[in-house]
């Protein structure tokens, strides 16, 4: 471990920052090895950032998609773009990632103080972290209250989670991860599986990572191992995040989720998704309406730039699978804790008093 990431281990972590008229982003490429963060001035960079998963995690990159909309408006004043270029740059920007739904949900809601000019679309993106972090932080104790009075706090927990879902995922704390650092805060875990996921392995790069930094005690497993390790007893709980929540309660995740649910019901445990309210999309009455992005055949054909495949073979490369609603046992929120298998839905939940 670098010294600089030393230094990080005693600090909250930000993976999205605004300073001196750009954006900072820890480039999560290359951790665990180096922790180096990347400046952001021009709309290119920051599509680009996106879509390489230099910034990555639904709630993250939707944090980095309203400050966009800012650096989009401040390239148009220096570049002297006209109003069509630069509804196309943010409209590039909105993009960089379908699946997640909080980019465009971000993006949308600062480019109606467009006309105002970047301050006050600044001010808006500021805003924007600032909801998210505490909103992480509120889901972290509904989450961890529900599995204490669900599983019950006999003796600390084992939970398995997959996919990175901390502070480097969001604007602080965490979502999945940030209900395991709650929990970890009560002294209530005592081990936690982490799922490699493959297979750009942001688990053990980055998932670890994180758990070392709260000094978490955890191991780190293949994707594979997940499901048995779940059927011998050795889970207590999964807790996942999300990168969109359909009406019914289909939840689309990181590829491999959808296994880790399937085992947990077959074990009689809770299968629990972390994810704020920019995540639920009521617009998108199921899973089936959730595109799934699809990456390049080479990360499942290469490693470290050397073919592991036949020439002759294919790559099937999706980003995330979705898990049906009837096997998500709970969705907590910022609002509250809802039992989607026993049909509570994320409509009835945003919908309500």
């Amino acid at each position: 471990m670098s010294q600089e990431s030393r230094q990080a281990s005693r600090q909250e972590l930000h993976a999205v920052e605004w300073a001196d008229d750009g954006l900072l982003l820890i480039d999560q490429t290359l951790l665990p090895d180096r922790l180096e963060r990347l400046r952001v001035t021009d709309v290119d960079t920051l599509v680009d950032a996106i879509r390489r998963l230099v910034v990555r995690g639904a709630p993250a990159i939707g944090v980095a998609g309203a400050y966009g909309v800012a650096l989009a408006l401040r390239q148009a004043e220096r570049a002297g773009w006209d109003r069509t270029a630069l509804l196309a740059a943010i409209a590039r920007i909105r993009e960089a990632r379908p699946t997640a739904v909080n980019l465009a949900v971000c993006v949308d809601r600062v480019l109606p103080l467009l006309d105002q000019g970047p301050d006050a679309v600044l001010a808006e993106a500021h805003a924007v972290l600032r909801e998210d972090e505490q909103a992480n932080r509120t889901m972290a104790g509904h989450g961890a209250d529900w599995l204490v009075k669900r599983v019950g706090a006999l003796r600390p927990l084992r939970l398995l989670t997959h996919c990175n879902t901390g502070a480097l995922a969001t604007a602080g704390w965490g979502t999945a991860l940030g209900v395991i650092r709650e929990l970890h805060a009560r002294d209530l875990v005592e081990v936690v599986y982490a799922d490699e996921t493959r297979p750009l392995l942001q688990g053990s790069r980055l998932t670890a990572w994180e758990l070392a930094h709260d000094g978490i005690p955890h191991y780190v497993q293949a994707d594979g191992a997940a499901a048995g390790t779940i059927l011998r007893g050795e889970v207590d709980a999964a807790v996942v995040g999300a990168d969109r929540v359909a009406a019914n309660g289909d939840t689309a995740n990181k590829v491999g989720t959808v296994a880790v649910a399937l085992a947990c019901a077959e074990a009689g445990i809770p299968f629990l998704v972390a994810a704020p309210t920019t995540t639920v999309d009521l617009a998108t009455a199921s899973g089936e309406g959730i595109h799934i992005e699809l990456r390049g055949e080479d990360e499942v054909l290469e490693w470290g730039g050397l073919r592991t495949a036949p020439a002759v073979s294919r790559g099937h490369n999706p980003a995330f699978d979705v898990t049906p609603g009837r096997l998500v046992t709970a969705l907590v929120t910022e609002r509250g804790v809802l039992e989607v298998a026993a049909g509570q839905l994320p409509a009835d939940h945003l919908h309500g008093p």
